[in-house]
């Protein structure tokens, strides 16, 4: 039944539904994503001078981050290769690249919605847009609607997600240090323990020094193998563009299997679409709603054209058989860095995926809080369960193998993007008038626009998010 369920919602109904959405946005958009993109990174520097107590725009990046740059782009580039042929890559790279502009219009739309808290803090994303931007056209059917996508992020992320990420790096550090799994899962569930019971602004200060540094340093390792086989490059990216197109039929697995494995790891990697990042996004302070559009937009830029095409390039560049090896995803990138830098790769991926989950298990964990404060708002002691039982789902995703899990989450994924998709698409009108409001400002000469909520006055948005007193003080009231 999995099995079917994950061909038809993958085969069938994403797999001609995700790109064209991306299509049609990044053309109703005028490109938005390749027009702003020097400008996402000066954003994103403001994000560091923020003087508010709420998330900075870049504090949300790096959560986002954290979940978009992990296992995915460790284990999961190398199972599309594997199944699909590295022309997957390059359906990834189409994923990516129009998934920048699926990311705007979702996390512009995530911070426009957000609510105010009582505790100052904000909330936000695809169950909000929902039931307060689709309430006038839905009726009672748009807060149904909220629930059924919140009980899939919870399903998803956080409870199959955060198993699979400890899975994963248990699994590394066995093979690489021979330590016992339920071991490092100990440790690991320490270290969750500790920082989410600290809450958002304890694990937003965490990734914002983590997932730097990691996505840096293998940025870094990638590019010392890049280096060494630079000649070698050009071949290997014309290899993973014919594949595609079933035109090297002997490394290739078809046109059909690139394609369909390309867009499921590119969303499970990128999550463009998927509506999990818009969660993270609606947290942060922000001047204008497009501002964090740009700075999610920036991120899946990251994650996918970045991070995951040096780690198909080490694959590809090495001398293992790749195509159709039944290896552990995980265990296949290991092989191949080995291959090109000795047996101490095995150590830096058991090390870099341990980071990886780290901080990835803290931003499924946020995704989940997010679903049950939908259920039961602001409730401290709804929290404080569940997370105990995240802690638990670390320790139990450590030492289980739930193959049957991880199918199933492949499903709950699927049915994520959907209903995410729909919501977007039926919004995408406002979402273009939020994009106008920041291009007028920026043609008249503003330099930071600023959102002003009477402009919006017909939205049911929540106008307390963005009073002039929440500002940072260099804009006078």
């Amino acid at each position: 039944m999995l099995a079917f369920l994950n061909d038809l919602i993958w085969g069938k109904i994403l797999i001609f539904t995700l790109i064209p959405i991306g299509l049609i946005f990044t053309l109703w958009s005028r490109g938005v994503q390749f027009r702003l993109f020097g400008s996402m990174f000066s954003v994103l520097g403001q994000g560091f001078q923020h003087e508010t107590d709420q998330p900075s725009s870049f504090q949300a990046l790096a959560l986002s981050v954290a979940g978009r740059v992990g296992g995915g782009n460790i284990a999961g580039v190398a199972v599309a290769i594997a199944l699909g042929g590295p022309g997957a890559i390059f359906w990834m790279w189409i994923v990516g690249l129009v998934g920048m502009a699926t990311s705007y219009f979702e996390c512009s739309l995530a911070q426009l919605y957000k609510q105010k808290e009582p505790n100052g803090d904000f909330r936000g994303g695809p169950a909000y847009y929902i039931k307060h931007g689709l309430g006038k056209k839905l009726g009672p059917a748009a807060p149904i609607m909220g629930f059924v996508y919140s009980l899939l992020l919870l399903v998803t992320f956080g409870f199959a997600f955060i198993c699979f990420q400890s899975f994963a790096m248990t699994s590394s550090v066995e093979s690489a240090f021979e330590l016992p799994r339920m071991g490092s899962g100990v440790v690991l569930a320490v270290m969750v323990g500790v920082v989410i019971l600290g809450g958002l602004h304890r694990i937003a200060s965490v990734v914002e020094f983590i997932v730097p540094v990691m996505a840096v340093f293998y940025a870094l390792v990638g590019i010392l193998v890049l280096s060494l086989h630079i000649t070698e490059i050009p071949a290997a990216l014309t290899t993973i563009v014919t594949s595609a197109f079933g035109l090297n039929e002997a490394i290739g697995g078809g046109i059909g299997a690139a394609i369909m494995q390309g867009v499921r790891r590119g969303l499970f990697s990128n999550e463009a679409g998927l509506g999990s990042a818009p969660n993270v996004a609606a947290v942060a302070y922000v001047e204008h709603p497009a501002q964090q559009g740009m700075v999610q937009s920036l991120s899946v830029f990251i994650d996918t054209i970045v991070m995951c095409t040096v780690t198909a390039l080490i694959i590809i560049l090495s001398h293992q058989t790749y195509y159709g090896a039944d290896v552990d995803g995980v265990v296949m990138t290991q092989v191949a860095l080995s291959d090109h830098i000795g047996g101490w790769a095995e150590y830096f991926i058991a090390v870099a995926l341990f980071l990886f989950a780290f901080s990835s298990i803290m931003y499924s964990y946020y995704l989940g809080e997010t679903a049950v404060d939908y259920y039961i708002p602001d409730n401290q002691t709804a929290f404080m369960t569940y997370r105990f039982i995240v802690i638990g789902f670390v320790l139990v995703g450590a030492v289980l193998d739930l193959s049957s899990v991880f199918g199933f989450a492949d499903v709950t994924m699927g049915l994520l993007a959907i209903v995410n998709l729909i919501a977007v698409a039926m919004l995408f009108p406002i979402g273009l008038r939020v994009m106008k409001d920041f291009d007028d400002q920026r043609k008249a000469g503003v330099k930071i626009p600023v959102f002003d909520p009477e402009k919006f006055d017909d939205l049911d948005i929540d106008k307390s998010a963005w009073q002039l007193t929440e500002r940072p003080s260099r804009h006078p009231s």
